[in-house]
């Protein structure tokens, strides 16, 4: 049996970065590793909000050792301010990537819910649930960010190959359509 492999999520923000990891099989069955969010307040200096989220990231890697980083790659939105801080936060991760040496990539967020949920446009509520279905989890990981962490973790680990190189997205599981399919219906 092929060992699986193990990826860091991160969904990057200054005020609550998202940290997730788990183990992936070649059967996209998923363990969870970890999950947490680094929080840091808008009143510090932003020098030391970039440390806080160092830390923690530095912490959660130092405990768990994944393989690969996958990290959610900043887009433009109206708020500059909040991408300033978004494009902060994911160069700090890619930065501890690249000094650990690991592989890391990007993902955009309409990439990870399709891959999570087959639907681009999902909204978070259906990205928690699919995260926990897939983990087995009893509750959806709390907050969004820590389940978006998870949910990019997961997009990372079913489009990569053996070695974590990126490639195409599988295809949903049986179990994951009929869910995904319910949860449409159940919505009209």
């Amino acid at each position: 049996m092929t060992s699986p492999l193990r990826v860091i999520g991160i969904d990057p923000g200054l005020t609550r970065c998202g940290v997730g990891i788990v183990d992936v099989r070649p059967d996209r069955s998923a363990t969870l590793v970890h999950v947490g969010v680094v929080r840091s307040s808008p009143q510090t200096p932003i020098a030391e909000r970039l440390r806080l989220i160092a830390a923690g990231i530095r912490d959660a890697m130092d405990r768990h050792e994944p393989q690969v980083m996958a990290v959610e790659r900043v887009f433009a939105q109206q708020n500059m301010h909040s991408v300033m801080g978004t494009a902060q936060a994911s160069g700090i991760a890619l930065l501890i990537a690249g000094e650990r040496g690991i592989p890391a990539e990007t993902h955009t967020p309409s990439e990870v819910k399709a891959a999570i949920t087959g639907y681009g446009a999902a909204d978070k509520r259906q990205v928690q649930a699919m995260v926990a279905r897939v983990l087995r989890l009893a509750e959806p990981p709390q907050p969004a960010d820590a389940a978006d962490a998870l949910a990019l973790a997961l997009c990372h680990a079913w489009r990569a190959g053996p070695a974590g190189a990126a490639g195409e997205a599988a295809p949903l599981t049986p179990a994951q359509r009929a869910w995904l399919e319910a949860e449409r219906s159940s919505r009209h």
